[in-house]
């Protein structure tokens, strides 16, 4: 029997495994973001059926309303996003077209995880000409574990609120992941001592929570405001401003472009830190603990 004859047969029968595990009565739980997929599965197990509606690779900012997506929320019982204007640009289309109103805004169907932690460079003004800022702060909340942490507690206990029936399941994986998570963070932190107060660069301002997290010092964008990609000049400026304040790094995610930040590197000497940003940003980061751990190892590695 040759391979490609197995990869027939093995599909089919993954799929009945898969359909097998997750009872016919799981939760319906449509996750924007991959991180709040991952943090709903440690959550709720087999006990919900979760479809995210973006990968690690898409910028969770421009994300095209299509109809599966739409289909997908109508089917909803739970929406988990990130909220703070994140999804902006694609939720409102998504949940007007699909008229499901147990997920609509204000509804215990709808999740928004910015509304458990605090957010980081909340503006004192709203102009369009600042560039791409949200008004409830930075959203990119997800690369601080001590966020995750806090949402996990009231992730854990509106599941419990649409989902009754299974409030002792809910119960118990809260309680594991806790101790799970409170382990992890210690040995992030001991890891990620060497790191204080490094000085960094960021193509994205999408890294505010890690630097506040690990007390990195964000000498400047690479954008000269945000979401507006740089021009030639502006790189050059940058470069100027590294040759007066030195960084010992540049950050970017896994779905940014790396063309600038490659430009800048070459000029600089300095390295890209490419971070997984989010669950599937690289090979090790498929989950939420891999997600942290492949993010110290990748800023560990550019330090040296």
């Amino acid at each position: 029997m040759n391979t490609t004859t197995l990869r027939f047969i093995a599909l089919p029968a993954l799929t009945l495994l898969s359909a097998l595990s997750t009872p016919a009565h799981a939760l319906k739980v449509f996750a924007c973001e991959p991180e709040w997929a991952a943090l709903t599965k440690e959550l709720a197990g087999d006990q919900a059926s979760i479809y995210t509606a973006t990968n690690a690779l898409q910028d969770p900012h421009q994300v095209q309303a299509k109809p599966s997506l739409i289909a997908a929320v109508r089917n909803a019982d739970l929406l988990v996003c990130t909220g703070a204007e994140l999804e902006i640009g694609w939720l409102p289309v998504l949940l007007r077209q699909a008229g499901n109103p147990a997920v609509q805004s204000g509804q215990p169907g709808q999740f928004n995880a910015a509304d458990y932690v605090k957010k980081l460079e909340v503006p004192t003004r709203l102009d369009r000409a600042d560039g791409d800022v949200h008004a409830s702060g930075n959203p990119h909340i997800q690369t601080d574990p001590r966020n995750i942490a806090a949402v996990a507690q009231a992730l854990s206990k509106r599941l419990t609120e649409v989902d009754a029936a299974h409030a002792s399941l809910y119960h118990n994986r809260l309680a594991d992941f806790n101790i799970r998570w409170a382990q992890a963070m210690q040995r992030w932190d001991k890891l990620a001592a060497p790191l204080k107060g490094m000085p960094i660069v960021v193509q994205h301002k999408g890294f505010p929570y890690l630097e506040n997290w690990l007390g990195l010092n964000e000498v400047i964008s690479l954008e000269p405001k945000p979401g507006v990609e740089p021009s030639s000049a502006y790189l050059s400026t940058v470069l100027t401003q590294l040759q007066k304040q030195p960084a010992k790094m540049i950050l970017r995610a896994a779905y940014n472009d790396g063309r600038g930040s490659q430009w800048l590197s070459e000029r600089a000497h300095i390295p890209v830190a490419v971070l997984p940003f989010t669950v599937g940003g690289s090979d090790k980061a498929q989950d939420l603990f891999g997600l942290f751990d492949d993010t110290l190892a990748q800023l560990l590695k550019a330090s040296k």
